[in-house]
């Protein structure tokens, strides 16, 4: 049964991360990955709520299965991040490589911090 619900927020996960990578990034004329940045600072965020309501006694294992590990497993990319930051460094466009990392890194934490304090607030 648990396998079911990491597959149900899997199948809704990867095409909302293909389709906002795409939406996202057209309307960008920039080397760097904002689309993929969109995703994973958008993943954080929803990680960092259901962490904050499961503290906070409102949601449980099976929404963890299905939101946590499902959903932001699949919309969220370390290896795509990983290989946009590598190719940039390998166009010599390290500026931008170490620019992506950062941001990304701080927008990652701080969306994860932001959505754990929103659902203890809301929930508490």
């Amino acid at each position: 049964m648990n396998w079911l619900l990491v597959v149900a927020g899997a199948v809704v996960g990867a095409p909302l991360r293909f389709l906002t990578d795409r939406f996202v990034q057209a309307r960008h004329d920039s080397v760097l990955p904002w689309g993929t940045f969109t995703v994973n600072a958008a993943g954080s965020l929803v990680l960092g709520l259901l962490t904050g309501a499961v503290a906070a006694g409102a949601a449980g294992p099976h929404l963890q299965l299905l939101l946590g590990t499902g959903l932001c497993g699949a919309l969220t990319t370390y290896s795509t991040f990983s290989y946009e930051t590598l190719r940039l460094a390998a166009d010599r466009a390290r500026g931008y490589a170490a620019l992506n990392v950062a941001m990304s890194l701080v927008a990652g934490l701080a969306a994860a911090f932001a959505g754990v304090a929103l659902g203890h607030a809301l929930l508490s």
